[in-house]
């Protein structure tokens, strides 16, 4: 049995949740062609919590951080654009047949050996920016398209420890 952690970074996938129920038929419809996970890049897992400094008089030697809210950071997805639906759909969907248009989904990191070891679950998200992609002539590059996705919150959940294939 080998060691499977640390573990590695590119071994990742995204799935969108096919039973969302804040979805229109029509959009639920395009989620098969987003939702295959084929995604090159995730970035914006993170949180923040907001503290307010609290000087209490006769304390002299620290200042209290009291807890105030809690914010999310907007998840940003980066694929290889293809010829098709894809990323500009939800976000296109979202601004046209109903503003808010949101979905469930996950963020599966795989252990070397390729089973699922922890999974991000987000709720509720948003397609809130597309970019699209950089193009140049002096450049050998793939043309790359993203999405950021502003959510409602994120639970992790421990798939396998280590040492499990």
């Amino acid at each position: 049995m080998t060691p499977d952690y640390p573990l590695v970074g590119y071994r990742f996938l995204v799935t969108l949740s096919p039973g969302d129920a804040y979805l229109p038929a029509t959009q639920a419809a395009l989620l098969p062609l987003v939702a295959g996970g084929s995604f090159m890049e995730v970035k914006g897992l993170g949180a923040d919590l907001e503290v307010l400094p609290y000087a209490e008089g006769g304390v002299n030697d620290h200042v209290h951080q009291l807890p105030v809210r809690h914010s999310w950071k907007r998840l940003s997805f980066r694929n290889g654009l293809v010829r098709g639906a894809g990323l500009w759909d939800w976000y296109q969907a979202g601004l046209t047949q109903s503003l808010g248009a949101r979905r469930d989904g996950a963020i599966v990191l795989m252990t070397p050996l390729g089973t699922p070891a922890i999974t991000w679950m987000f709720h509720a998200g948003l397609a809130v920016s597309w970019t699209g992609p950089e193009l140049n002539s002096m450049t050998n590059s793939v043309a790359i398209e993203g999405l950021d996705v502003s959510h409602e919150g994120i639970i992790q959940v421990q798939l396998s420890g280590p040492g499990t294939p």
